[in-house]
């Protein structure tokens, strides 16, 4: 991920801001440039008031407006970010989560907040970086009002062993290298389906085996900082995560937004989003599509 480009969209809420704090991070580590993003969808003349601080009138200048939210754009970026990593601000105009999608195209990462300003012409981000997960293929990392950003000493990665999930890996690899954070890989087994202890037993078993050879063959790179684990539930694949986030201290998540289906198997698009939702930590979500430069 050398000479990262990170695309950050905001809706110039207080909240929204906490994506670049993680942009600059992850800016340092990969030598990294940072956009900052804005969609804004024009149905009314109010949006010049939200934009210049001008009363309503009979016309709406979408040029000035646009030179508005550039300046702010700009004074909102350098007031967070060092000068040295950031480009021109970049502008949207539609739906945010489609914008975002667009946009992304050009970029390696897109870092964004969950929840922040609603309105007119304003993100309602916890639907819009839903709708993003869905739609990009560039990865996504999800940051929240707690998420702590730094240091990144210990991921959390999951699979659910299918070819998809395994695409995630190298983005938890090329991290650890840069801070050498620990990584618990592991694989959720839920516990319905099973008759006996036995059953589940000899399952768990057979999934650790599978489990060391990903380990060996995706992480050898960075081998002596990966554990590995199945944690058995009777819960939700996303309550299992969840759980795990609590119980220990997580500093990033890694999923994939697509696996492979079945009774035992984690869903990983609905996964993703639900994860999204309920971890305080910052979630990075990797569609499986994306092609990884």
């Amino acid at each position: 991920m050398k000479n990262l480009k990170i695309l950050v969209p905001t809706d110039f809420s207080e909240l929204s801001f906490k994506a670049f704090e993680a942009a600059a991070y992850y800016a340092d580590l990969f030598d990294g440039k940072i956009t900052p993003f804005h969609a804004y969808i024009p149905l009314s003349e109010m949006d010049s008031f939200y934009y210049t601080g001008v009363g309503l009138s009979g016309h709406v200048d979408y040029d000035q407006i646009e030179k508005t939210v550039e300046v702010r754009l700009n004074e909102v970026a350098k007031a967070r970010v060092h000068a040295k990593y950031l480009t021109k601000p970049l502008l949207g105009v539609g739906n945010p989560a489609h914008a975002i999608t667009d946009a992304a195209k050009n970029f390696d990462l897109v870092i964004l907040t969950t929840h922040g300003r609603t309105g007119f012409s304003r993100f309602l981000m916890g639907s819009v970086a839903e709708k993003a997960l869905r739609l990009t293929h560039t990865p996504i990392m999800v940051v929240e009002e707690k998420s702590v950003i730094k240091p990144v000493q210990n991921i959390l990665i999951t699979t659910d062993f299918s070819e998809n999930s395994f695409k995630a890996f190298s983005h938890a690899v090329e991290i650890t290298q840069e801070t050498n954070a620990k990584i618990e890989l592991v694989n959720i087994l839920m516990r319905e389906g099973f008759d006996t202890d036995a059953v589940i037993e000899a399952d768990v078993k057979l999934r650790e085996k599978e489990l060391a050879t990903i380990a060996d063959k995706y992480f050898a790179d960075v081998r002596k900082y990966v554990n590995y684990r199945v944690i058995v539930t009777f819960k939700s694949v996303h309550d299992a995560i969840v759980h795990e986030t609590k119980d220990n201290k997580f500093d990033l998540v890694v999923i994939a937004t697509i696996g492979r289906t079945g009774l035992d198997y984690l869903m990983l698009g609905s996964t993703a989003a639900s994860v999204v939702r309920h971890v305080s930590a910052p979630v990075l979500s990797v569609n499986p599509k994306h092609f990884i430069r």
